[in-house]
């Protein structure tokens, strides 16, 4: 299973698979895997909610 951190800002959320953070943070799966996108990170100036995802 792919596991990811979530990050917004240098703050850390929560970290585990797209299923469970989606249903931590109210979000569809899709989306978790979006804030991994190398676009979302672009567009990150420091504020946006990204994830890592995790070997």
């Amino acid at each position: 299973m792919k596991e990811y951190a979530v990050y917004k800002g240098d703050q850390f959320i929560d970290q585990g698979t797209a299923d469970y953070l989606s249903d931590r943070l109210g979000v569809k799966r899709a989306t978790i895997i979006w804030l991994q996108s190398p676009t979302n990170r672009k567009r990150d100036k420091g504020n946006r909610m990204v994830a890592v995802k995790v070997d």
